[in-house]
């Protein structure tokens, strides 16, 4: 999920109904479209009005021939060769990565 229509690529505008926050905060979910990292897509990225954050599934990198890995800190997306291509850390028992911050030193 994103809130930002214009990080979307093939956006396809369509109410697909709504989502519920942990702060019981409902927002719509106005479409759907591509979300494009350098040279790998992840498909169906859902645009939900209002949202500050992307949130991604691990179905998404898996769709993408990607591979998601999990230990007690940190996680790792690698691709099929076993590239690494991205990593962070978890914090607030949230694993979270800063997508804008990663790209400039990323091979992805």
């Amino acid at each position: 999920m994103t809130g930002d229509r214009s990080q979307l690529i093939n956006f396809v505008q369509k109410f697909l109904g709504t989502v519920k926050f942990g702060n019981d905060h409902v927002a719509k979910i106005m479409g759907y479209g591509d979300y494009q990292i350098r040279n790998v897509t992840i498909s169906r990225v859902y645009y939900v009005e209002g949202l500050g954050h992307n949130l991604f599934s691990v179905r998404q990198f898996c769709d993408s021939d990607l591979e998601v890995a999990f230990r007690q800190h940190t996680f790792f997306i690698r691709n099929l060769e076993g590239v690494y291509l991205l990593t962070d850390s978890r914090g607030n028992n949230l694993y979270t990565l800063s997508l804008q911050d990663m790209m400039a030193s990323s091979p992805i």
